[in-house]
C-alpha cells in the first residue's frame, strides 16, 4: 500500500513537472527582446476591415476610432507584416513611457519598438523600452509641377477658395478638431503665421469637420488661439489631390503661382517647414536686395559727379 501511494505521488509530481516544463519551454519560445517595425494601431479598430492589404489602415474613420478606443482604456498595437500576413503585437509601456493616452499618439505612423515579448491567453504583448518613428511618410517634394485647387466655406457659410491668395504662398494644413496629433502642431503652425505674415505667407487650415460642427471648430480656434482662417468640410477626397492621402494632419504648401511644392503627412517638424519657406522667399529677397544696391550704387555715382 504503501509502495503504491510513493508511486502515485512521484508520477503526480512527475506529471506536475511536464507540465511546468512544458509550459516553460512555451514561454521560452515566445518571451524574450524583441525589435519589431511596424505600423501603429488600434487593437480593436484594425480589425473593422477583413483585409488591410486592400484596405490600409489609417484613414480619418480609423483615427476617430482609435481615439474612442483609447478613451476607454482599450491599448494600442504594432502591425508586423510579413509573407504569411500581419500580426499584431499589443504595446505596453516599459522603460518607454508614451505621452497622453498609451501610444495613441503614434498611430497610424511607422514605429520601430525594442522590448519584452511575453504571450497571454494567444495574445502577444511587447512591454516597450524603446520606441521611434521611421520616417517612412515624410515630407517630400512633389516630382513635377502639380497645380490643385480647393473650394470649402468659411465658418459663416462663405464660399472661399485656394485661387483668391495666388501671388501669396499658402501653407495648407488639413486637420479636424477630434484630431489628438492636430491639436501639437496648432502652437507651431500659429507661429509660422505670426513670423511670415509680413513676408506674403498665408496659413489656411482646412478642417474635416462638418458645418454643422462649427461651435466644436469656435472652441478650437480659442482653445489653441488659431490665428488664420479655418475652412471646414474638407474631405479625403480633397487631400488626395493634394497628394496627402487620408490620414490626418497632412501639410502642402502651394507657391504664388498655385504649385504644390512640398507637403508634409503627419505633425509637421517646424523647422523643415520653415528652411522650406524661406527657400521659396529667398528669391524675392535676393531680387530686393540687388535692387536696394543698384540704387545705392546709383545714388553714389550721382553724387559723384562734378557739378
Amino acid at each position: 500500500m504503501t509502495h503504491r501511494s510513493d508511486l502515485s505521488r512521484r508520477l503526480h509530481f512527475s506529471v506536475l513537472a511536464m507540465i511546468f516544463f512544458a509550459a516553460t519551454m512555451t514561454l521560452g519560445q515566445t518571451s524574450g527582446k524583441v525589435t519589431l517595425r511596424g505600423q501603429a494601431v488600434c487593437s480593436v479598430c484594425w480589425f473593422e476591415a477583413t483585409d488591410r492589404n486592400a484596405t490600409p489602415y489609417g484613414n480619418a474613420a480609423d483615427i476617430s476610432c482609435a481615439m474612442d478606443c483609447a478613451e476607454e482604456g482599450i491599448p494600442m498595437a504594432i502591425a508586423v507584416e510579413d509573407e504569411k500576413g500581419f500580426t499584431l503585437y499589443t504595446l505596453e509601456p516599459g522603460r518607454f513611457k508614451p505621452q497622453g493616452k498609451g501610444f495613441l499618439e503614434y498611430v497610424p505612423k511607422t514605429i520601430e519598438i525594442e522590448g519584452e515579448l511575453r504571450t497571454e491567453k494567444d495574445k502577444k504583448i511587447v512591454k516597450v523600452n524603446a520606441l521611434r518613428v521611421i520616417d517612412e511618410a515624410a515630407a517630400k517634394p512633389v516630382p513635377l509641377p502639380v497645380t490643385a485647387d480647393l473650394t470649402l466655406k468659411d465658418l459663416t457659410g462663405t464660399s472661399q477658395s485656394l485661387a483668391a491668395f495666388r501671388g501669396r504662398v499658402v501653407v495648407l494644413n488639413f486637420w479636424a478638431t477630434w484630431c489628438e496629433p492636430c491639436r501639437k502642431e496648432m502652437p507651431d503652425l500659429a507661429a509660422i503665421q505670426n513670423d511670415y505674415a509680413a513676408l506674403g505667407v498665408q496659413v489656411i487650415g482646412a478642417a474635416g469637420d462638418d458645418a454643422s460642427d462649427s461651435a466644436k471648430v469656435i472652441k478650437f480656434i480659442r482653445d489653441y488661439k488659431v490665428n488664420f482662417p479655418v475652412w471646414v468640410r474638407a474631405t479625403t477626397s480633397d487631400m488626395k489631390r493634394f497628394g496627402l492621402g487620408e490620414v490626418l494632419p497632412a501639410t502642402a504648401i502651394i507657391d504664388k503661382e498655385g504649385k504644390i511644392v512640398w507637403r508634409e503627412v503627419g505633425i509637421i517638424k517646424p523647422e523643415t517647414l520653415r528652411k522650406e519657406l524661406d527657400r521659396l522667399l529667398l528669391p524675392g529677397v535676393s531680387e530686393a536686395r540687388k535692387a536696394a544696391r543698384a540704387e545705392r550704387k546709383q545714388a553714389t555715382n550721382t553724387s559723384l559727379v562734378p557739378a
